[in-house]
């Protein structure tokens, strides 16, 4: 799925190593900003140790745990021929408007149709705009019929957020929809296309053979509280935003969908309102270096050791690879590598500029850091 500051990549290059080597002695594993997941999932299923994972954001919390909380697989073709079932008649019922070619008139028409439908809560808030009307009354259809039994319904949900994020008609992230602009129109065009069942259904039998070899947790907690549960024998992993503006304003949409809900949209990026959008002390330039400090200062009072990325350069949240390093100095022994990585620019502009100059791109190359901090 689409995620800013995804650790997939790292995991092949350097990062794997360094928690191959920390989780082979460690009692626990303890994420404290899980984000996509893919660490916590890497580390449940390589390690028969229990994995618990933190991150402000619901979808955060399912994604990571339709794996490491349960220990066996799934069996798809029971889950999901009944679940479709069930799902398709909401869809019949609904009638959603079909359109063929994507002109700005067909676009308008799509949202009248999706708009004041509060049966419908995904279509109402986001059709016509991330989803076309097709897709956006099958993500309701599918939200609101979801398996009952844990943890079939935990991995249903996360397949639908996974086919979700695919699907969005969005450049990176969901701050903003495309447009029915003369640039964007096929944009549009390609992702209002995409078949948002097929793509459910092939990611739940992706996640259904997935499984950790130890039953962990998922849970929505704020990473400094959630580490004043570590002990000694933990391993945390640290991998704090870096960014000024909220995470909360590019996953919004994958929010509402774990949720089921989130009331009334407002702006261009159809925002819901801010109780509904998490607020990190790690994104607001004046806290964030605090935020790190009094982390850092409770994982070492618990004796827990830490592994901890953060790009090495300035950052928009007021952090930066150098401020890191020096806070963590003062309560770790540290070990440090820089490896080459990318980080998301939050969308990019890749169209030229008036003065002929190319926008940045979606992603760029940059250091990051990784620290293997022992406490003093």
């Amino acid at each position: 799925m689409k995620y800013m500051g995804s650790k997939r990549w790292m995991l092949q290059n350097g990062l794997g190593s360094a928690l191959n080597l920390e989780a082979a002695r460690a009692k626990r594993f303890v994420d404290l900003f899980a984000g996509s997941g893919a660490v916590a999932c890497y580390v449940a299923q390589k390690f028969d140790i229990p994995v618990l994972a933190f991150d402000l954001q619901k979808f955060s919390a399912v994604l990571t745990g339709a794996v490491i909380s349960r220990t066996r697989g799934l069996s798809t073709d029971d889950i999901w021929k009944s679940w479709q079932q069930r799902a398709r008649k909401i869809f019949n019922d609904a009638k959603p408007l079909i359109t063929a070619k994507i002109t700005k008139k067909t676009v308008e028409e799509c949202r009248e149709w999706c708009d004041g439908r509060e049966e419908l809560p995904i279509t109402n808030a986001y059709g016509g705009y991330y989803f076309s009307p097709t897709q956006s009354v099958w993500i309701d259809a599918l939200r609101r019929t979801l398996p009952k039994r844990v943890p079939d319904r935990t991995a249903a949900l996360a397949a639908l957020i996974q086919a979700a994020s695919q699907c969005a008609a969005a450049p990176g992230h969901t701050a903003q929809p495309f447009q029915s602009t003369r640039t964007a129109k096929k944009f549009l065009q390609d992702a209002w296309g995409r078949d948002i069942v097929e793509r459910t259904r092939h990611l739940l039998c992706s996640l259904a053979s997935q499984r950790a070899q130890c039953v962990g947790r998922a849970k929505v907690a704020d990473a400094n509280t959630a580490a004043k549960g570590l002990r000694e024998g933990d391993l945390a992993f640290i991998d704090p935003p870096y960014s000024g503006v909220h995470y909360s304003r590019f996953y919004h949409v994958l929010e509402t969908i774990a949720r089921g809900e989130c009331g009334e949209v407002k702006g261009v990026g159809r925002y819901p309102a801010p109780m509904h959008r998490p607020r990190s002390k790690y994104s607001i330039g004046t806290m964030s270096a605090k935020a790190l400090d009094d982390l850092f200062a409770t994982i070492s009072s618990k004796g827990a050791r830490a592994v901890l990325t953060f790009p090495d350069h300035a950052c928009s949240n007021g952090l930066s690879g150098d401020i890191v390093r020096k806070t963590a100095k003062k309560y770790f022994r540290i070990s440090e590598e820089v490896v080459k990585s990318k980080f998301s620019t939050l969308g990019g502009n890749g169209r030229l500029s008036k003065t002929g100059k190319k926008g940045r791109a979606a992603r760029q190359k940059a250091n990051e850091l990784i620290l293997v901090l022992q406490p003093k």
